[in-house]
């Protein structure tokens, strides 16, 4: 499996580890593809068939088996970046919970991200889906 579709593979497993591909989940995904390269000069009809041949691959291993396949072709830059894209798929839809953690955590073993490398992204996560407004929070005056 090349760099880039192991990188994508990474994605679509951890936007459907649960069997359900939310909006929210699927929005991330595309935006998570869609800004870089290669994935940007892609034409829809080549992304439409790679995620459609991660799909199959998807169906027959299953996402834990998918990310599995993906993480020996990816550099160590790559792998970073694939765990930290993986959790903002996972964090898209609210805060983590603990079939999630529990995802997350494998594949920071098979990515072989450093403790302290998932403690940080985690704690950006966190502050990236912060919530903007805190109910009863007066409003500022402009």
């Amino acid at each position: 499996m090349e760099a880039a579709k192991a990188f994508a593979a990474v994605a679509l497993a951890a936007v459907s580890w649960d069997g359900v591909l939310t909006m929210a989940g699927t929005r991330t995904l595309r935006h998570a593809l869609d800004y870089r390269v290669p994935f940007r000069a892609m034409g829809d009809g080549d992304m439409i068939a790679l995620m459609d041949e991660l799909l199959r691959q998807l169906r027959s291993v299953g996402a834990e088996g998918l990310m599995q396949a993906a993480a020996p072709n990816l550099s160590a830059p790559q792998r970073l970046t694939a765990y930290a894209m993986a959790a903002e798929i996972m964090r898209s839809d609210g805060p983590l919970q603990a079939e999630e953690r529990l995802i997350l955590e494998h594949l920071a073993g098979s990515l072989a991200i450093a403790p302290e490398a998932v403690a940080r992204i985690l704690e950006v996560m966190d502050l990236l889906h912060a919530a903007v407004l805190e109910e009863g929070a007066p409003e500022q005056a402009g």
